[in-house]
């Protein structure tokens, strides 16, 4: 297991764990840094119409492991057992934080990831149900808005967080801003 403070002191200096396919981990600070300006977040037509259907349930933090483990049997994922351990870990003093979609009582989606202060790191999401994990990212967001969050790391720039307005940023105005974040007091 990772240690909770060296993750958290990686979170505050910009950098994050991931395992490779030998499963060792390695720490990473991309350049450029992709991260989604919570004033700038755009929903797409088509999913305004998902949200307007009333279609799930949002919760937070009600399944943190299921989570996890669900973006942990991703194709393409980058967590192990060793992160899982250390991320529920993180969960359980109140770091790691779960947004879920839930769909006749079924947990249909969602997302993980740290706050720290003003600073929301996202990981991962899964979904089971179409458009289950985007809904959950429009849940994070308002839930940063309302809180008064002042970032949303999103790691690196993808087509599928594109859509929402993500734009990379060079690592040294990503630390810039991190810095102010981290020292924000804010509760998830």
């Amino acid at each position: 297991m990772i240690e909770p403070e060296l993750l958290l002191q990686g979170y505050r200096l910009g950098v994050f764990p991931m395992a490779m396919d030998d499963n060792a981990i390695e720490w990473f600070s991309p350049d450029p840094r992709a991260i989604l300006p919570l004033e700038d977040f755009h929903v797409p037509h088509a999913l305004q119409r998902v949200l307007r259907k009333g279609i799930f349930q949002i919760k937070i933090d009600n399944r943190f492991g299921e989570v996890i483990r669900a973006c942990a049997k991703r194709e393409d994922t980058w967590i192990n057992p060793e992160i899982v351990e250390s991320y529920e870990r993180l969960h359980e003093i109140g770091y790691a934080h779960s947004v879920e979609t839930w769909s006749t009582g079924k947990l249909a989606g969602g997302l993980y990831g740290v706050a720290i202060g003003g600073a929301f790191f996202g990981e991962s999401m899964f979904h089971r149900e179409r458009d289950a994990s985007k809904i959950a990212l429009v849940a994070l967001v308002e839930h940063l808005r309302a809180k008064k969050f002042a970032l949303l790391d999103t790691q690196w720039l993808t087509p599928h967080l594109r859509q929402f307005g993500a734009i990379e940023i060079s690592r040294n105005h990503y630390l810039r801003l991190l810095a102010r974040a981290v020292e924000l007091p804010r509760k998830f």
